[in-house]
């Protein structure tokens, strides 16, 4: 059997879930679809959702783990600055404000953490 065109499912994985789950709620913005006693289960759009899973010893990995690709990167990132998102700055990658821009101009990246560390990211292409 092939995976192609079957819905994907992902997972970030929390020490906190009350915590995390009110940020991916109240600060992303995300629906809830339900929650079970392994995860809650937000709606990621066009079938895909989110489980967000309680680890007890979850240690964040550097890289993304889950992002966003969005029309008006900027307008993005004001939103979520407005609600306490704050962005990550690279240096000698990023600008101050945290946004990175592809050689060509044409795609634009930044990234931040949710309240366990683990690194997400808005892209506009």
């Amino acid at each position: 059997m092939s995976l192609k065109g079957k819905k994907a499912v992902t997972f970030v994985l929390t020490p906190d879930r009350p915590r995390a789950q009110a940020y991916y709620s109240e600060v992303l913005g995300l629906p809830l679809l339900r929650e079970d006693p392994f995860a809650a289960v937000f709606d990621l759009g066009g079938g895909t959702v989110l489980r967000l899973t309680a680890i007890k010893a979850h240690t964040p990995s550097p890289h993304t783990v889950l992002g966003w690709e969005v029309p008006d990167i900027r307008a993005a990132m004001a939103d979520l600055a407005s609600r306490g998102v704050v962005f990550i700055e690279y240096p000698g990658m990023t600008d101050k404000n945290g946004l990175w821009t592809s050689p060509d101009g044409k795609a634009k990246v930044c990234w931040f953490n949710d309240p366990d560390g683990n690194n997400l990211s808005l892209t506009e292409s």
